[in-house]
């Protein structure tokens, strides 16, 4: 496993990272995913993303209980805060000062621990003056129970706007979580440059774009039984924007280049992200243990240029590049 820094800290991450997005306490059984946790441990994986809103704080604890026992101090343990929890009152969501100081201490609770390594905001909240949410962030910071602060999903203009008010209140946000992948790539033209100048770094979601970068979608055949695409809690609707006959037969066209490179599809699509220099780690799910081991195996691998090159051409005009799209999909008012 290679370690990178994240953003400009002093803080290393597992260049592999372990989520539980859509998985624990939803799809998975709690033991299935206690030993795809244990499987990620094994493979040198210390760096653990979750958020209080995956399927409305239980994955934070299966993730906790997953971990107990392990040294605290070798872990780097990620979480979240914005989308509605609880009973989905008028402030168990956004970034306010009430919702965050009381998020924060129920994410704590779950996941068994005094803090976490890093505390992000899940998406940017236009209801609430960012003065009061970067405060807040500095205040939990102050207390110890965050360590560093990230962001998710924020446009270039939003993490300068952020990075400016940590810096005056004397903390650092050092990184995003926007998705990406090969077919993803709206972070490249604005989100990556701005982040570069400002020593954020990416923590990146979906690089195997929920599964659809395996190849095991095929244009015109039925859909593999138990796959995210068949999945009717949210995976089915996340992964329908690349469920076209277009797309999949482009992605069969990767199976080549992935081949000659000796790598699966998956470690082919998680290799690609782990190429951009400003990433500091690419996240990646399990409904099953083995699959970790498979994914973790793209750490330390280098695509060559023709490679690369060879990949564009593959994927030609499916990939989406509009930076716009950042924006376009981040909630316009506060959800409940």
């Amino acid at each position: 496993m290679r370690f990178r820094y994240l953003g400009d800290s002093g803080l290393k991450v597992s260049e592999i990272c372990y989520g539980n997005w859509l998985t624990h306490g939803s799809q998975v059984e709690n033991d299935t995913a206690t030993l795809c946790v244990r499987a990620a441990l094994d493979a040198g994986i210390t760096t653990f993303d979750t958020a209080d809103a995956y399927a409305n704080t239980v994955a934070e604890s299966v993730l906790g209980d997953a971990l107990a026992g392990e040294r605290r101090e070798s872990l780097e343990i990620f979480t979240k805060v914005y989308w509605p929890t609880g009973p989905k009152g008028p402030n168990d969501s956004g970034l306010s000062r009430k919702h965050i100081m009381e998020s924060i201490n129920g994410s704590l609770k779950r996941l068994g621990t005094d803090y976490v390594d890093l505390y992000q905001a899940h998406r940017y909240d236009t209801e609430t003056p960012l003065e009061e949410t970067m405060q807040a962030f500095a205040d939990v910071v102050r207390a110890g129970k965050a360590l560093y602060i990230g962001v998710s999903e924020w446009s270039a203009d939003q993490l300068r706007d952020g990075h400016a008010l940590a810096k005056q209140l004397g903390f650092q946000l050092i990184s995003n979580q926007p998705q990406y992948s090969m077919l993803w790539r709206v972070i490249e033209a604005e989100v990556v440059p701005t982040s570069k100048e400002l020593g954020i770094s990416q923590i990146v979601w979906s690089p195997v774009a929920q599964g659809v970068l395996t190849g095991k979608y095929v244009p015109g055949a039925a859909l593999p039984e138990g796959s995210r695409a068949t999945d009717d809690k949210g995976g089915a609707q996340m992964i329908s924007r690349f469920m076209n006959s277009q797309v999949l037969g482009r992605v069969q066209l990767l199976k080549p280049i992935a081949n000659a490179l000796g790598l699966s599809m998956a470690q082919l699509a998680v290799a690609w992200v782990l190429q951009n220099e400003n990433l500091a780690c690419a996240i990646i799910g399990a409904s099953r243990p083995e699959q970790v081991a498979e994914n973790v195996a793209a750490s330390g691998v280098v695509i060559s240029p023709e490679a690369m090159a060879r990949i564009d051409e593959a994927l030609g005009d499916v990939v989406v590049r509009d930076p716009g799209m950042t924006k376009a999909n981040s909630p316009k008012v506060r959800p409940v």
